[in-house]
């Protein structure tokens, strides 16, 4: 059996009942065997703010950069708000790429998102995917997990009910696996 792989998920809404909490909440369930899924909580970071980091950084923000660096990758799953990333999300990452460690660098990372409408986020990926060449994180190209018309495809209780998005996460959960495994050769 191969080691085993530890993936930080980062889920970019705050909202409990959330379709990206419902699908990382899938991905929990569709994980492959060998692989722990711990998720943040960036509910607490407060706003970057140089004075603030200037005294220290904040609690939050210490345990967010202490999860990162037990992870071999990160699994962004998040929304997309005009065009790009949540600020929520862009925010954890903007406190974290603040750490002397880097934190990101050389992480291996996925990406996947849910959205009601047609496009599934891909505005966000494609913003968030330039954002990790910056911290020379290593994101996994395909597949492409980009979950159009979520609303019709979680059930009123958050199941998945989709089986082509459930083939579609759990083949990007077994790529994070090879890709991380690449990466450590």
């Amino acid at each position: 059996m191969s080691d085993p792989i530890q993936v930080l998920v980062m889920v970019g809404s705050l909202r409990r009942a959330s379709l990206n909490r419902q699908a990382a909440l899938a991905a929990e369930r569709l994980k492959p065997e060998g692989m722990t899924l711990e998720f943040a909580d960036l509910s607490a970071i407060p706003p970057y703010n140089q004075d603030v980091q200037d005294q220290g950084s904040p609690k939050p923000v210490q345990t967010l950069c202490a999860q990162l660096a037990r992870a071999d990758a990160v699994l962004f799953v998040s929304p997309e708000y005009n065009y790009s990333m949540p600020g929520v999300l862009k925010n954890a990452i903007d406190w974290a790429s603040r750490d002397p460690a880097q934190p990101f660098k050389g992480k291996a990372a996925a990406i996947m998102g849910a959205s009601p409408g047609m496009l599934g986020t891909a505005r966000m990926q494609y913003h968030l995917r330039q954002t990790l060449v910056f911290l020379d994180a290593h994101p996994l190209n395909r597949p492409e997990v980009m979950i159009a018309q979520a609303n019709k495809k979680f059930d009123a209780a958050g199941n998945l009910t989709d089986e082509t998005t459930t083939k579609l996460i759990r083949g990007l959960l077994e790529a994070l696996a090879d890709w991380v495994r690449q990466l450590k050769r």
